[in-house]
């Protein structure tokens, strides 16, 4: 029996885009490009959300791809990032209210740097329907890595049998998979037919 529903983060319960923050803060569609791609599809990305590196040690990395000009615009990308990225889905409210009323226990596992950890509340819809929040920087390893699902279960004490996963990349589904919880693709983003996936699991 699904008695835990848990749910990624970024393209499921908030749209996740580097382009606004990048758009903030520079002008020229070139430049834009260049330190969207030196900062967000970096290898220094993966490592803050890791947790291995901290901010300031992925600056100085990404700043070495990057012309003297442009670095403090990468400063300022990588600052505020959180503040232009991410939206909350606002669809996911009541999917997450009618998971509660229904006492489904609502978990949230993301790739997400440390800074995550303060200030989640404020970018999620319904902040408080969340029995507990686990990011890949506490623990030092990433979705799909088997390490992570461990971390989680252990965490929050769950079966994982007992838990259905809800992540918009296909291997994170099978990662899940592979610890023993089973999962749904959300790369869609159709909010109706995870409803109606869900669904199954009302009792």
């Amino acid at each position: 029996m699904i008695k835990n529903i848990v749910f990624d983060m970024g393209n499921v319960l908030v749209k996740y885009s580097a382009e606004p923050t990048c758009e903030h803060f520079i002008e020229d569609t070139a430049d834009r490009e260049r330190v969207r791609t030196a900062v967000f599809t970096s290898p220094e990305w993966i490592l803050m959300d890791m947790g291995v590196i901290t901010d300031e040690q992925a600056l100085r990395q990404i700043c070495t791809r990057l012309p003297e000009r442009l670095h403090e615009a990468a400063a300022l990308c990588l600052r505020d990032w959180h503040l232009y990225n991410m939206n909350p889905i606002g669809e996911m409210e009541q999917v997450l209210r009618d998971l509660k009323a229904r006492d489904f226990g609502v978990y949230v596992l993301s790739n997400a740097a440390i800074r995550l950890k303060e200030i989640w509340p404020g970018l999620f819809p319904a902040p408080e329907c969340y029995d507990g929040v686990l990011f890949s920087a506490e623990v030092k390893c990433i979705k799909p890595q088997k390490e992570i699902y461990e971390h989680f279960f252990t965490r929050f004490r769950l079966k994982p049998e007992e838990c259905f996963f809800i992540d918009d990349l296909p291997s994170n589904i099978e990662g899940a998979r592979a610890c023993g919880m089973d999962g749904y693709c959300f790369g869609d983003g159709d909010v109706e037919r995870l409803r109606k996936v869900l669904e199954r699991f009302y009792r």
